[in-house]
């Protein structure tokens, strides 16, 4: 009894181990299952594995199946049958067409794959017409040459690698390393002789000759690691160690070009900022950070897809994820969008430049940055106002920084008991003080006596500076301002304001109090020469031709 419980209890791990994979060819997963089993060492039956061969019988489609296992070995193309559908009716939806084909490697092997013919799946007809080039690619003709000539002792193994295959990838460094120097080098000239077409200039006056030879660096080394991509797999390593190969190869190539787009990025960047520092547009120049940071994130952003990708992440089902949830990222971001938009109306447009005096809305000041999302203006107390860029650009901006000239226009009051001769005296003086002024504009200027106040004679100064900038324009209404008080002082004019007086002309044996005023045109004249004179000396640009 006790026998016979035995061996009940061990029928099905009897049953378990005399189970057997057949060939089943009714789905993708199946049909590449068997291609592949049948082909092991431990299982091997390359009759079965030549049935995933459509069209072909015997040895010939034995010979296409053992060739079509090696190209994926040889470049470490691990299938991942978790990944494999086993849908009988899978579609490529990636088609313009309705296509029954499955594809396990679409980047890196897009010539082989399965489709469905009748109501099984089989290696298409162009995988099998492709078997043989593709074999040749990866395993050129002059290797195995040379491995057959390789003498027996060759063929010792060392670590599970033969000696041939140590041989082999020490002589396969130094011909990289050596393509890697001569590539660098005639990028490098390339990349000179591109920056000189588009600057026309020297590239020894330029700050971007490291920034080239940073660039042609990375370049080089990946035409190296290019030929050892193409190499490799004529050593003939087991897929395992392909596999783990190939992946750091791609992980560095990955890495490699992300720095070379980086670094392009920069090169761009400063040729760009080159050409603009000639113009006077200072507008461009604040484009050049935009730009920069602009296509830097592109790169960031395709680097880290590439880098999952390598790492076997779906990256389809991330940006189906992030479409979807970019729905809601967009619905909470639409502030940033807006002000994106008009950053680049802004810079379309062009209302205004770094520097100028703009009047936006409540807010007057200059201009000092332009940024993705806002706006930087620094009002004349130095408060800085952040604009953003969406509100800016549906603003009425008065650009100041845009006019020929800044209108200055004031009123001068003088006594009522001035004398007309002081009048006209004072008047003609004022115009000669802004012929002389260095930053004022030499005609269009308006000095007349224009009205009777409340309690003083009117004097109308309208002037033009010639200066945009806005401390420069107070310094020079200064330099006005003092001349034409010196001028007064000079002639005994003088200033009225509101005021109520009440005036006793004359007291008994008392002098009169009303102001004396100096009427002689000869001390007139002098009194004006004399104040010219000293305002000349003070502004010694000031050129007797502006009078």
């Amino acid at each position: 009894m006790k026998k016979i419980v035995i061996i009940i209890f061990l029928i099905p791990f009897f049953l378990v181990a005399q189970e057997k994979p057949e060939v089943d060819l009714s789905n993708p997963n199946s049909a590449i299952y068997t291609h592949l089993y049948f082909l092991q060492k431990d299982s091997y039956e390359p009759e079965k594995a030549a049935t995933t061969i459509y069209g072909l019988e015997g040895k010939k489609a034995i010979q296409k199946a053992i060739k079509i296992k090696k190209i994926l070995d040889g470049k470490g193309l691990f299938v991942d049958f978790d990944k494999v559908p086993n849908n009988p009716d899978y579609n490529d939806t990636l088609s313009k067409r309705t296509l029954y084909k499955y594809v396990p490697f679409p980047l890196r092997m897009p010539k082989i794959y399965v489709e469905r013919i009748g109501k099984n799946w089989y290696y298409s007809m162009e995988t099998v017409d492709a078997a043989d080039t593709l074999y040749n690619e990866v395993f050129p003709w002059y290797i195995r040459k040379i491995e057959k000539l390789m003498p027996d002792y060759t063929h010792a193994n060392f670590l599970d690698v033969e000696a041939w295959q140590w041989i082999a990838i020490l002589l396969l460094l130094i011909v990289a390393i050596i393509i890697t120097i001569i590539t660098k080098k005639i990028v490098f000239l390339i990349l000179e002789k591109i920056q000189y077409y588009i600057t026309k200039t020297s590239i020894s006056t330029l700050e971007i000759k490291e920034v080239l030879k940073q660039l042609a660096h990375p370049i080089g080394l990946l035409f190296g690691l290019f030929f050892i991509d193409l190499t490799f797999p004529s050593l003939q390593f087991s897929i395992s160690v392909n596999k783990w190969v190939f992946l750091s190869i791609n992980i560095i190539g990955t890495v490699f070009w992300f720095y070379i787009l980086l670094k392009l990025v920069k090169v761009v960047t400063k040729l760009y900022s080159f050409i603009t520092a000639k113009t006077n547009n200072k507008l461009d120049d604040q484009l050049v950070p935009i730009i920069s940071n602009l296509l830097t994130g592109i790169v960031v952003l395709f680097g880290f897809f590439k880098v999952l990708y390598l790492f076997g992440v779906d990256t389809k089902t991330i940006l189906a994820g992030a479409t979807i949830g970019g729905l809601a990222f967009a619905l909470a971001s639409q502030d940033t969008v807006k002000n994106f938009i008009g950053t680049l109306g802004i810079f379309l447009d062009r209302p205004f430049h770094i520097g100028d005096w703009i009047v936006a809305g409540e807010v007057t000041g200059s201009v000092e940055e332009v940024g993705l999302r806002s706006t930087r203006i620094r009002a004349a107390d130095t408060t800085v106002f952040q604009i953003p860029n969406s509100k800016l650009s549906e603003m009425v901006i008065n650009n100041a920084g845009v006019r020929l000239f800044r209108r200055y226009n004031t009123t001068l009051g003088i006594r009522y008991d001035t004398p007309p001769e002081l009048i006209e005296a004072f008047v003609k003086g004022i115009r000669d003080i802004i012929s002389l002024h260095p930053n004022t504009r030499k005609e269009g200027y308006v000095v007349e006596f224009t009205g009777f106040g409340d309690s003083a004679l009117q004097i109308m100064v309208n002037v033009f500076f010639v200066s945009l900038a806005w401390d420069v324009e107070q310094s020079s209404k200064h330099k006005l301002h003092m001349a034409i008080v010196k001028l007064a002082h000079a002639l005994g004019v003088e200033f009225a304001f509101p005021s109520s007086t009440l005036m006793i002309e004359q007291f008994p044996d008392k002098s009169n109090l009303a102001p004396k005023y100096t009427t002689e045109n000869d001390k007139i004249n002098v009194a004006i020469e004399n104040v010219l004179a000293e305002f000349n000396k003070e502004n010694p640009e000031v050129t007797n031709d502006t009078k």
